[in-house]
């Protein structure tokens, strides 16, 4: 079956998208071709066209790692695919190596990720491998087939950053940047039981999020760190939360955002970096020795974390709807520039409209 992919393809950074035709690459017995129904756009995109991070493979290159489809077509090894709705996930270990077979696949070296090392997901087709296509056999009540790409990372990837750092019922979590990843980081460690504390220079967002997760909602423009911890350590001892092990997520991929994170660390905490900045900070590393906490870096997300996600949405435990909006995919120049400038109030969630 020979497709011609049309896709809105980084030619030279900084540059606007262009749009493109090229043909499908020849399907092995492992992969599958997804007809794209959806894709988010992702800081990671933005940093890919503005911000001088390469991709592994060289432009020309299609971006777009949030997607969900349906299988049009499919090598032997996935031929029952075909047909199937389908989220991709973001990060498609090999399955075979010693870090996948240790249950670290999310940290594989031979990794494939959508928009990275392949032709992505803004477009009208992608050719993927088939090994953790994450399947909905099932409906997810009020949602579109195109709603669900953002699974792919922006829920996905912090559903697993709460899982690493082990939050349980009663834990004080601590979310700063209530964007595109931190919104769904608040509402995963509510479903886990956890006590949780946003952190953001928005007003609006902290005022939005208070209606999804958030005990407690933090205005921290204009304040030190060391003052955003002593308001934190009051409040937890009004409410009679605790004083230690407090488990901090930094979601804003801000270096002020690290630097605030670290020096929120309790004894016995932990922080999480989640969000993804080039720039550098300076901190001290004996904090940790002296708190006895614990430093987690967080790549995306192991596949077979994600029909527990699907679970949450379908138990509306997690919730995407406030939080996301669909765009014609040719106004992707448009949205990734908004994004850019940090004007997007939601996460863009890209529709094909190809004639």
């Amino acid at each position: 079956m020979s497709v011609t992919i049309k896709g809105w393809q980084m030619v030279e950074p900084g540059k606007p998208l262009e749009l493109r035709e090229y043909e499908a690459p020849p399907l092995k017995d492992d992969d599958v071709l997804v007809k794209v129904a959806g894709c988010g756009v992702c800081h990671t995109d933005i940093s890919f066209l503005y911000m001088g991070v390469r991709t592994n493979s060289p432009p020309p290159l299609t971006l777009g790692h949030e997607v969900s489809g349906t299988v049009e077509d499919a090598g032997a090894e996935f031929a029952y695919l075909k047909g199937k709705e389908v989220i991709v996930p973001a990060v498609l270990p090999c399955g075979e190596c010693e870090l996948c077979k240790s249950g670290q696949g999310n940290a594989c070296r031979k990794q494939k990720m959508p928009g990275n090392d392949l032709q992505g997901g803004f477009a009208s087709h992608l050719v993927v491998p088939g090994r953790y296509m994450c399947l909905l056999d099932e409906p997810v009540p009020g949602y579109s087939l195109e709603e669900l790409s953002v699974v792919a990372d922006a829920v996905t990837t912090p559903y697993h950053a709460v899982k690493k750092a082990g939050v349980k019922e009663g834990d004080l979590c601590v979310h700063i940047g209530i964007g595109g990843i931190g919104t769904y980081a608040v509402q995963v460690a509510k479903a886990m039981g956890a006590h949780t504390v946003c952190l953001d220079v928005d007003q609006a967002k902290l005022d939005a999020v208070l209606e999804y997760g958030a005990d407690v909602a933090i205005n921290v423009r204009d304040k030190s760190p060391r003052d955003v911890k002593k308001e934190i350590s009051a409040l937890a001892k009004e409410k009679g939360w605790s004083a230690l092990g407090w488990r901090i997520f930094e979601t804003s991929g801000t270096s002020k955002g690290q630097v605030l994170g670290f020096s929120l660390l309790t004894f016995t905490g932990s922080m999480s970096v989640v969000g993804f900045t080039m720039d550098k900070v300076e901190v001290r590393l004996s904090n940790l020795m002296a708190f006895d906490a614990n430093l987690y870096g967080n790549w995306g997300c192991k596949p077979e974390y994600y029909p527990d996600v699907v679970d949450l949405i379908r138990s509306e435990k997690i919730t995407l709807k406030p939080f996301i909006e669909t765009h014609p995919l040719s106004e992707i120049n448009k949205i990734v520039e908004s994004a850019h400038k940090g004007k997007l109030t939601k996460r863009a969630i890209m529709v094909p409209d190809f004639d």
